[in-house]
């Protein structure tokens, strides 16, 4: 009857058997006690799980190009629908376990496509804060309106100067025919506001591609 193989590793050329003394004194001279590989564990199936979780908000598009498994996939899917606190808990525990079972690369390439679309998102809100910028200068101020001319044109862009005069006046019209007790948000309803918004943002993103 042959032997079962001793499970095991080699240092320095000398075979070390799982579970031995010189195992765990290696072991513990890496990790510095037992405890602490426990506690490093616990802390990896942690980040797994919040992992796990942040891949429910991961766009279509990105979820689909990391070959997650039809399992993991369902799981997920599972877990969108779920409202209940209990229920959705022990879903993100199970969604938690499957993550352990990915390939490193598949797991840095989860992490890789979040900081893609979180990027994003950031790049989009810096956008519509620009746009929203250069609108309430337009409406303030008579000068800033040969600045964004400037601007249209150093972008190859070709503007319609005398529709956003136009577009301005009307806009400033309706703030000024507000009442005085409307707050500044009333005034985003206004057609010739929102369209000197929208004429604004078009024109930064044709410049910045």
């Amino acid at each position: 009857m042959s032997r079962k193989p001793k499970r095991g590793y080699y240092v320095k050329g000398h075979f070390v058997e799982e579970g031995s003394e010189l195992d765990l004194e290696l072991k513990a001279e890496m990790k510095g006690t037992t405890e602490l590989s426990k506690t490093d564990l616990k802390r990896e199936m942690d980040r797994l799980q919040v992992l796990g979780e942040d891949l429910l908000t991961l766009r279509a598009d990105l979820l689909g190009g990391l070959g997650l498994s039809e399992k993991l996939l369902d799981a997920l899917t599972e877990a969108k629908r779920i409202t209940n606190f209990e229920g959705r808990r022990r879903q993100m525990q199970f969604i938690g376990k499957l993550m352990r079972l990915l390939e490193p690369d598949t797991i840095a390439a989860a992490q890789a496509a979040l900081d893609t679309q979180h990027k994003g998102s950031a790049e989009e809100k810096l956008a519509l804060h620009q746009a929203e910028q250069w609108r309430d200068r337009l409406l303030a101020d008579d000068d800033a309106l040969t600045e964004w001319l400037t601007v249209e044109r150093e972008a190859g862009i070709e503007s319609d100067p005398q529709h956003l005069r136009a577009l301005i006046r009307q806009a400033r019209k309706d703030q000024q025919a507000q009442p005085p007790e409307s707050t500044g948000a009333a005034l985003r309803h206004g057609k010739a506001y929102r369209e000197i918004f929208q004429t604004v943002k078009a024109a930064l993103a044709a410049a910045d591609n």
